[in-house]
């Protein structure tokens, strides 16, 4: 009754990460340089990610300091912020910019709650989906004669241990990002 879950449990991996990335771009009232990842900024005649053209670091709860390598493009920095629309202001100084993070409303604060579960549902269904695909891999193999049919139902209740710790995880990580949120 050997079966082998890897292609299962890589697609578990893959739906977990990509939850870990969208979660680390929904802002939140706290600074998180994550959500500066996808800014992209016109620099030296091509666009540019911001962390390969500055210094990303975080200053106090609600402000991040955006140290550009070359002083040169701060202004760049700044414009490339102020369009990305994550509503975060900008002030540049002697030294780059300080990227302050206002407090979240409690409209905004739902609308946020709203877009993570929205979220987590994405990532169950691609649980889901693999669920599925594993479940008909296991149904043929036991047509083929590869396992018998008390192996298909053992088979059948392991898949579904492993997808109920994987929307466990899930469902951890949104709960985790609503706390993150309410804080």
């Amino acid at each position: 009754m050997d079966y082998d879950f890897k292609v299962f449990e890589s697609k578990i991996i893959e739906a977990r990460e990509w939850l870990s990335r969208e979660y680390g771009g929904l802002r939140t009232g706290r600074a998180m340089p994550a959500i500066l990842d996808g800014i992209m900024v016109s620099a030296y005649g091509s666009m540019m990610p911001l962390k390969q053209v500055a210094n990303i670091g975080i200053e106090d709860a609600r402000t991040l300091r955006v140290t550009a390598w070359d002083a040169s493009i701060v202004k760049d920095i700044e414009r490339a912020i102020a369009a990305a629309n994550l509503g975060i202001g900008t002030n540049a100084d002697s030294s780059g910019l300080r990227v302050t993070f206002p407090e979240l409303t409690a409209e905004r604060r739902e609308q946020l709650v709203k877009i993570a579960k929205h979220k987590l549902e994405e990532a169950r269904t691609a649980v889901r989906i693999a669920r599925d695909e594993t479940w008909k891999d296991i149904q043929e193999k036991e047509r083929a004669g590869e396992i018998t049919e008390d192996d298909k139902f053992q088979l059948k209740d392991e898949l579904q241990k492993k997808v109920d710790a994987a929307n466990g995880e899930l469902e951890k990580a949104f709960e985790k990002k609503e706390a993150e949120m309410a804080s």
